[in-house]
């Protein structure tokens, strides 16, 4: 199954260095194929677990994306990633 959520990143810096870097950490801890898009503009998804992927996608503060988990526990890991977008990462 994919559980999708659509979410405001919240860091200042957006997802670059050390927010993406997190975020790409526990994405990839969790095990499940997790995809990331823009929800502006024509970018294709990338993979979440991709720090290099996560820097090109180029979401800024205040940029909306959309998240997709498939795996078990889908709706779990959506829940925990949503969250975690939008904290600031900047200051965690």
């Amino acid at each position: 199954m994919t559980a999708t959520a659509t979410v405001v990143v919240a860091s200042a810096s957006g997802l670059h260095a050390r927010p993406a870097s997190l975020f790409a950490q526990t994405v990839a801890r969790t095990g499940h194929a997790v995809t990331i898009r823009l929800t502006a503009g024509d970018k294709p998804a990338v993979n979440a677990a991709s720090l290099i992927a996560l820097l090109t996608l180029g979401a800024g503060h205040g940029a909306e994306v959309e998240l997709d988990v498939t795996g078990e526990r889908e709706d779990e890991v959506l829940a925990e990633l949503r969250d975690l977008l939008a904290t600031d990462l900047d200051a965690a």
